[in-house]
């Protein structure tokens, strides 16, 4: 971070790794090495080498590995279709059932969790149309995030789904890591398939298939009697889970980055007073909000807590609901509002937040059996509206004007309430911002595409109090509601968790 090191630790869990249920607690078992992928299709599972004696296998040998799996007719087992459903099912529930597993289907067992990572190939297209750019995005990110309910290996680290006209994305365990390191990975990965490896002029990967390789194991489960009710109870379960989040991904390309720095004010603090603005005029009222901001300026550090409801952005929100309040007043207010962020952003980040501190006593105070109704308290409340911004790490990989189709469109994660909000968003060059909101269908007090609106409005609101923005706004309001579609890049992949409280990534 400039010329501060970060400590790189969550790196070591990209690969091999994999959370294993148990009844009171899991734990992370992480492999110093592995030379297959675990591959899902159409219900089948199959055990891929990605090595032979000389190294790693190049892209067209893998391509033919991958084509002799879609060419292969043989059907899903009773009840292997459905298997990976218990992954999403309550850890208990898949804990017990595991134990069954390890005696019956060990070695099947040992090939998906021991793997580099688990590949599923789906069966249906998803990405970007031009035809209906807003349902196909919004489609797009809740296949990645929930799937089926069936066809994601939610413990493994990272899930890489391949639909069927080549679209892609991760759905991301959150345990090992956070987002800034599979974002990390995938931004290299996406610049490297793209930019490097490239493809022959037949659409082939370039290079020459090596028939010599022997063909991926179909795994099988010798799956007993009674597991099988306990895959129907935890597909049922997760059909629930995956069918109950709502998901809205939206380009804002009515300005970005690039204008909110000439307005000398810091774009993520400009971004959270905009989300506090549009959550205050969906609900009607504050709420407690969570920002995460990593804390890898020390060893092994994971994240810390920005609480961005403040008295502050309280004020400037009250501010521009009040129609007696001027422009002047209300830009004072913002600039308060963003200091006192900035603050508590460099506080959380330099160790000097409060979340975890409290989270750490309320652990002790489990432990010691010591009744502290403050910490009751606290480890109690909900996150209404929780966020993240998901940075772009590697500028320098991508140049957004020549090749805007490129472009990373970020990831997202689900609501941590069932009357809340997950929202991240990403900064996509200079002049655009995609948005990921979640919620829950099951919730009469929230809707993802109508806090989008409100997320769209309040920065046009706020773009308004500046001179440059004023022109800004009356330009904008005359494009319709979906330009942020006609305006912005097009994104060209994505990337992306067990259910509903885990990354994915576009």
């Amino acid at each position: 971070m400039g010329m501060r090191p970060l400590c790189s630790a969550q790196y070591e869990k990209i690969f091999n790794t994999t959370r294993i249920p148990g009844v009171q607690k899991d734990h992370i078992r992480h492999l110093g090495d592995s030379r297959h992928v675990a591959v899902f299709h159409r219900g089948r599972f199959f055990r891929v080498g990605t090595h032979s004696r000389s190294g790693l296998l190049p892209p067209r040998a893998l391509e033919q590995q991958f084509q002799r799996i879609l060419d292969d007719p043989s059907p899903a087992c009773p009840h292997e279709e459905h298997l990976a459903a218990l992954t999403a099912a309550p850890r208990d529930l898949w804990a017990q059932v595991r134990r069954s597993l390890k005696t019956q289907a060990e070695d099947a067992l040992e090939a998906v969790e021991g793997a580099a990572f688990f590949v599923s190939l789906d069966s249906e297209p998803q990405g970007l149309t031009r035809e209906d750019p807003a349902a196909s995005l919004d489609a797009y990110a809740h296949a990645l995030l929930a799937g089926r309910g069936h066809d994601r290996w939610f413990d493994k680290s990272f899930t890489l789904i391949v639909f069927s006209n080549g679209k892609l994305g991760l759905n991301v365990e959150h345990s090992w890591a956070d987002c800034p390191i599979s974002g990390h990975m995938w931004e290299f990965t996406l610049a490297t398939e793209c930019f490097q490896l490239g493809y022959s002029a037949d659409g082939h990967c370039k290079g020459h298939p090596d028939p010599s390789l022997p063909k991926p194991q179909r795994l099988h489960w010798d799956l007993p009697e009674k597991v099988h009710l306990s895959i129907s109870l935890a597909l049922r379960g997760a059909k629930t889970l995956s069918g109950d989040i709502d998901c809205h991904v939206f380009p804002f390309s009515h300005f970005g980055k690039s204008f909110i720095k000439r307005c000398h004010l810091s774009s993520d603090s400009f971004i959270q007073m905009a989300l506090q603005l549009a959550h205050f005029r969906d609900r009607g009222q504050f709420c407690l909000t969570y920002e995460s901001t990593m804390t890898r300026l020390f060893l092994e550090g994971r994240t810390e807590t920005v609480r961005s409801c403040t008295k502050e952005a309280c004020s400037f929100v009250n501010a521009m609901e009040d129609k007696g309040k001027t422009d002047p007043q209300c830009l004072a207010l913002l600039r308060l509002a963003v200091d006192k962020h900035q603050a508590l952003l460099k506080a959380a980040m330099s160790g000097q937040g409060v979340d975890r501190h409290l989270f750490a006593l309320y652990i002790v105070s489990q432990f010691l059996h010591l009744q502290s109704p403050f910490l009751d308290q606290v480890h109690s409340e909900q996150w209404q509206l929780a966020t993240s911004q998901i940075p772009v790490q590697q500028i320098h990989l991508f140049d957004v004007h020549n090749h805007p189709d490129y472009v990373s469109s970020g990831g997202g994660f689900g609501p941590v309430d069932d009357h809340g909000y997950g929202v991240s968003y990403i900064f996509m060059g200079d002049n655009t911002i995609t948005f990921h909101i979640s919620s829950k269908k099951s919730s009469t007090k929230t809707d993802s595409h109508r806090l989008g609106q409100h997320i769209e409005d309040a920065l046009l609101d706020m773009a308004s109090l500046f001179q440059e923005g004023k022109r800004l706004k009356q330009g904008c309001r005359g494009l319709g509601e979906d330009s942020g579609y006609r305006c912005g890049s097009l994104p060209c992949h994505s990337r992306g968790s067990r259910a509903p409280t885990t990354s994915t990534n576009f």
